[in-house]
């Protein structure tokens, strides 16, 4: 519950495009396959959505068919494994797409005395442990439904655009912080509720509409583009990013070909 009195301040992270550098549900498509979640098939669709959503971001209605799609893929999977896969991945996977410029923010807001929350649509099972990760003090995330240890493909809380707005006031309340003192980060329009309830927005590798929106209210723009510090064995696996930007493509020209052949038909 809140404490009066003894109000403290908050650094509100988005994750995807913000802190790291892509979407951190799309980044696992491989070590999903590779856990017999998906056919090939989907790592190409995944893919192609992660090459689109790096080019331009994501509006709101591309937001709900990639919430659609995600639902629809996971349903049936089990839980344990996912966690298990995202655990045992998740230092290759995540660890180069964090920007470094995002974890020296996160280490003046914890010297400021300000617990860092991470708020993203993604999942609890892949937001938690990059949370962990990246030494965040609380995460709000998305929960799935999860039934006889596997997800149904129905979604419990959405932490997406005006939710994410009422899930920060509610930890505000519980937590007792001033959100005129807190501070609030993300890349996407879409996150305009979430940065309007901070005393302190900022827009981070912001879309264009966000850019004309920070511009417009005098929010700072910043710009993360160096990753962290990749390590030797990160180095030598280069070529697998190569082949995920190759698979991409493919994934592109298969989507591309297939409505032109539905045009013709």
């Amino acid at each position: 519950m809140a404490h009066p009195g003894t109000a403290r301040s908050a650094a509100f992270f988005d994750l995807d495009k913000t802190l790291i550098a892509r979407s951190s549900t799309l980044a696992f498509s491989r070590p999903f396959y590779a856990g017999g979640l998906i056919n090939r098939r989907t790592v190409l669709r995944s893919a192609y959505a992660q090459f689109v959503y790096l080019l331009g971001g994501a509006d709101h209605d591309q937001m709900e068919r990639m919430r659609e799609y995600i639902s629809a893929m996971c349903t049936g999977w089990d839980v344990a494994t996912v966690q298990a896969i995202v655990a045992d991945t998740l230092e290759h996977i995540v660890r180069p797409m964090i920007h470094q410029e995002a974890i020296a923010l996160v280490e003046q807001h914890h010297a400021a005395g300000r617990d860092v929350v991470i708020v993203s649509s993604s999942g609890a099972e892949v937001v938690e442990p990059i949370g962990a990760m990246l030494g965040a003090d609380k995460v709000i995330a998305t929960r799935m439904v999860v039934a006889d240890g596997k997800y149904t493909g129905e979604i419990a809380e959405y932490a997406y655009g005006p939710h994410k707005a009422t899930a920060i006031r509610a930890l505000a309340e519980t937590e007792g912080y001033d959100l005129a003192s807190s501070y609030g980060y993300s890349d996407s329009i879409t996150d305009e509720p979430m940065l309007a309830v901070v005393g302190h927005p900022h827009a981070v590798n912001p879309d264009k509409a966000l850019r004309r929106l920070a511009l417009l209210r005098g929010w700072p723009v910043l710009e993360f583009r160096q990753p962290a510090e990749l390590s030797r064995s990160h180095r030598v696996r280069r070529p697998a990013v190569a082949a995920g930007l190759v698979a991409a493509v493919a994934a592109g020209a298969f989507l591309l070909a297939s409505r032109r052949r539905s045009r013709i038909s």
